[in-house]
């Protein structure tokens, strides 16, 4: 299992995983956009609240995306009963 070594937000971690390098890196810059994004014109934010700020942005997006999936696929299953 590949180790990776990132730096987020000046911390350095270590992690091992069995996921491409490709995805990593997607996923690092991915969150230093959205980091960039919450913290441009936020003043002097702590980082501990940037990053509590940055958690509750990817839980709020993952929560809409699950809500989207589960309205195509009930979509699609109507539309699969039509078919029949």
């Amino acid at each position: 299992m590949p180790r990776y070594t990132l730096n987020l937000f000046g911390l350095d971690i270590s992690f091992k995983t069995d996921a491409k390098s490709e995805r990593i890196e997607a996923a690092q810059e991915y969150l230093e956009t959205k980091y960039g994004e919450l913290t441009s014109g936020a003043g002097d934010l702590s980082k501990e609240k940037a990053l509590t700020f940055l958690l509750l942005s990817l839980a709020d997006d993952y929560l809409v995306c699950k809500s989207q999936l589960a309205q195509l696929e009930e979509r699609i299953g109507e539309i699969l009963e039509k078919a029949e």
